[in-house]
């Protein structure tokens, strides 16, 4: 691996922040004590900053050679409700938060590029942003920043996120899609509760809303093209008042993923039609609501070939994973809806090894942990495309 030297002088650093940052994880919106650990970082090296929403936090690096690009860089910065069960010293310190899905290595590894990039502004033109996001597992986080036109003129965006599913020293990177789409659904049918024996006096909302789960199932297979993938899933069904009653409610809610703007919308159309012709072929009466927590995830081309260049020369060729059919899945991530207006990319870094079995495990399990040599290529990865491409000419730049 070819590190960036300035990067490997700050590995204390980063192995520091992440540990703190584990042993004190917080839920989304709710990063206050984060938020306030991250500018006081940012202060230390002579960052502006300044808070977007409650607990986001935005830096801004202003090159010192004059007007030029813009680049955003993100990290997340919330936890989630998860028991930690590994045995580490830095364990989270708090009963049921823990930073499970690596949100620590992320604004870790975003604040050890940040001290090396606000020593090299005289290097560069043009503006780095820090963007310290909260609510990312809530799922609206990214909306802070959209909110207050921090994405306006930016002409990049890059996201990293760790993967236990490859070992450390590995990048995977795809081009096009990523990650799919996230809707929350909430069907609410309603029927009219009667004895257990007198079934012609109620309407069973518990059997129509099992009816409803049950061709769910099977509408993504007759409604899309056999090529187009997507997804949807039922978590849970709440319904009816006891064993001998027929149930007057039922509640469903659930979730569907997809690759496409254009089917996302579609599902949710298709999704509240059949809800409503169950109900009502069955004397009953459905009502849908949806809430998109996030687009697509979509990985523009040119961006994939500048952060491939770079990749390469931290990890080499033969470290980086590009095939999309190892990479691409119905996980999602709001950093998708950065990307809806610049050109920007989205890479997985591995974090795995052999020796410690809590770095195998995957996203979301109370075991989880990493090879914190990932952190190193983190760092390097935001700081080293930053500076290639504000370093790049363009027509905007002038002297001061």
């Amino acid at each position: 691996m070819n590190i960036l030297s300035d990067i490997s002088k700050e590995k204390a650093y980063l192995l520091s922040v992440r540990r703190h940052l584990h042993k004190n994880p917080e839920l989304s919106l709710k990063e206050f004590a984060t938020a306030t650990y991250i500018e006081e970082q940012l202060d230390s090296f002579g960052i502006a900053h300044h808070r977007v929403g409650e607990t986001g936090v935005l830096g801004i690096i202003t090159g010192n050679l004059g007007r030029g690009k813009k680049i955003l860089l993100r990290a997340d910065i919330d936890a989630l409700p998860i028991h930690e069960k590994t045995t580490s010293p830095y364990r989270s310190q708090t009963p049921n938060i823990m930073h499970a899905c690596g949100h620590d290595v992320h604004t870790a590894a975003l604040l050890g590029a940040a001290k090396v990039l606000q020593s090299q502004s005289d290097t560069f033109a043009g503006q780095v942003l820090l963007v310290f996001q909260a609510a990312e597992e809530f799922g609206h986080g990214s909306q802070f920043f959209l909110a207050a036109n921090v994405t306006q003129g930016v002409d990049r965006a890059f996201g990293i996120h760790v993967s236990p599913e490859y070992p450390v020293g590995t990048i995977a990177m795809t081009q096009g899609a990523d990650a799919a789409s996230c809707d929350y659904f909430k069907i609410t049918v309603k029927g009219k509760g009667a004895h257990i024996s007198k079934t012609h006096k109620g309407i069973d909302a518990l059997h129509i809303a099992s009816l409803i789960v049950t061709e769910l199932k099977i509408l993504v297979k007759w409604l899309l093209d056999p090529l187009e993938v997507a997804l949807i899933g039922v978590g849970k069904i709440s319904s009816g008042t006891s064993y001998n009653i027929i149930a007057e409610d039922a509640v469903l809610e659930g979730t569907t993923r997809t690759f496409s703007y254009e089917t996302q919308a579609l599902l949710q159309q298709k999704i509240t039609e059949l809800a409503n012709h169950i109900a009502v072929e069955h004397g009953g009466k459905a009502t849908t609501a949806f809430e998109t927590f996030t687009a697509p995830l979509i990985n523009d081309d040119t961006a994939f070939d500048e952060v491939l260049q770079i990749a390469d020369a931290i990890v080499g060729k033969e470290n980086i994973v590009t095939d999309s059919n190892l990479i691409t899945g119905f996980g999602s991530d709001d950093f998708a809806e950065y990307l809806k207006d610049i050109k920007g990319v989205y890479i997985h870094v591995g974090t795995s090894n052999d020796t410690n079995p809590d770095t195998q495990q995957s996203l979301h399990s109370s075991k989880f942990d990493i090879d914190e040599e990932a952190l190193l290529i983190a760092a390097s990865l935001h700081t080293e495309y930053a500076l290639s491409f504000l370093k790049r000419k363009n027509p905007w730049i002038y002297s001061i």
